[in-house]
C-alpha cells in the first residue's frame, strides 16, 4: 500500500511534490480504473480538498479555469459563446456522475488522444498554469500534452488552473464527436472549433482534431484558407481535405482504422464548420 496524502493548502501540497514523486488525484475517474484488478500501491497525492484550486474566474487576461473544476461546474457557469464548444464536450464525457466528479485538468493531463476537454482548449487557445514550491510557468496545451499518456509537467509540478485568453465577444465555438454510440463512448474522430467574425465573414479560425494522432491536432492550413470565407451554411464546402489529411496521422484500432478516421474526421470538420456557419449566419 502506498503514502497516501491529502492536503487543504496548495502550500501543503507544493510541499510534498518538492520532496518525492507522487501520483496527483483530483476527480479519479481516470485514476481508479486503470488500476482495476491491480494493487494500490502509488504514492498519491490526493488534491480535492484544496478549495482555492475549484471555479472560474477572470481578469483582464481572459479566463482561469481552476484545477479542480469539474465538467458539471463548466456547464453551469455564465460564459461566453466562445466557450459553447468547451462545453458541449463537457456533456460528452461519461454520465453526469462522471462529469460531476471529472476534472478539466484531470482530463487533460490524463493525455489521452481521446481526450474530449483537448480539441475545443486547443481551439481556445488554452495554456496551463504548472506551480511549484519556488514558482509558476505557462505552457501552451499544444505543448503541454507530449505524446499519448505523456505530459511536460515536471514530477514537481501541479496543475492549478488552465488559461483562457480573452476572445471577441461575437466569437462562437462548436464541438463535433463521433463515436460508436452516442453517450459513455471513447472519440473515434473529434474536433473543437471557434470563429471570430468579421462582419458576414470569418475573421479567425481556430479548429483542433483530436483522436486522430497521438496529440490533438490544430489544422492551421485549414485555419488560414477559411479567413475571409462568408459565414453560411455553407462554409464547410470551403474545406480542402488535404488541409485536413496532412495535419493528422491516426492509426488502425478497434475503434477504426487510419483510412476510415481521415475520412471521417474530413466529414466531422466540414459538419461543424458549416452547422457553425449557419448559427452565425442567422440561418441555423
Amino acid at each position: 500500500m502506498g503514502v497516501y496524502f491529502r492536503p487543504q493548502a496548495l502550500e501543503d501540497a507544493l510541499d510534498a511534490l518538492s520532496e518525492t514523486p507522487l501520483a496527483i488525484l483530483a476527480g479519479g475517474t481516470d485514476f481508479y480504473p486503470a488500476r482495476v484488478g491491480q494493487p494500490l500501491d502509488d504514492d498519491v497525492l490526493d488534491i480535492t480538498a484544496i478549495d482555492a484550486l475549484r471555479g472560474i474566474t477572470r481578469d483582464e487576461r481572459g479566463w482561469c479555469i481552476g484545477a479542480l473544476t469539474t465538467w458539471t461546474d463548466l456547464i453551469r457557469a455564465d460564459l461566453p459563446p466562445a466557450f459553447d464548444g468547451l462545453k458541449a464536450a463537457a456533456r460528452e464525457v461519461g454520465g453526469v456522475q462522471i462529469q460531476n466528479a471529472g476534472t478539466i485538468a484531470g482530463n487533460v493531463c490524463n493525455a489521452s488522444p481521446a481526450a474530449d476537454g483537448v480539441p475545443p482548449l486547443m481551439a481556445l487557445d488554452a495554456s496551463l498554469e504548472l506551480t511549484r514550491a519556488n514558482g509558476v510557468r505557462t505552457v501552451p496545451l499544444a505543448d503541454f500534452i507530449t505524446g499519448n499518456r505523456a505530459t511536460a509537467r515536471a514530477a514537481d509540478e501541479l496543475v492549478t488552473g488552465i488559461l483562457v485568453p480573452s476572445v471577441a465577444a461575437d466569437a462562437d465555438s462548436a464541438f463535433l464527436k463521433l463515436g460508436a454510440r452516442k453517450y459513455l463512448v471513447i472519440s473515434i474522430v473529434m474536433a473543437g472549433f471557434v470563429i471570430e467574425r468579421a462582419g458576414e465573414t470569418v475573421g479567425r479560425a481556430r479548429i483542433a482534431v483530436g483522436a486522430c494522432s497521438p496529440v490533438a491536432r490544430r489544422l492551421s492550413a485549414l485555419e488560414a484558407a477559411l479567413a475571409g470565407k462568408p459565414l453560411t451554411a455553407a462554409l464547410g464546402e470551403a474545406v480542402d481535405p488535404s488541409h485536413v489529411e496532412a495535419a493528422l496521422s491516426p492509426i488502425d484500432d478497434v475503434r477504426g482504422s487510419a483510412r476510415y478516421r481521415n475520412d471521417a474526421a474530413l466529414t466531422v470538420v466540414r459538419r461543424g464548420l458549416s452547422a457553425l456557419g449557419a448559427r452565425m449566419a442567422g440561418t441555423a
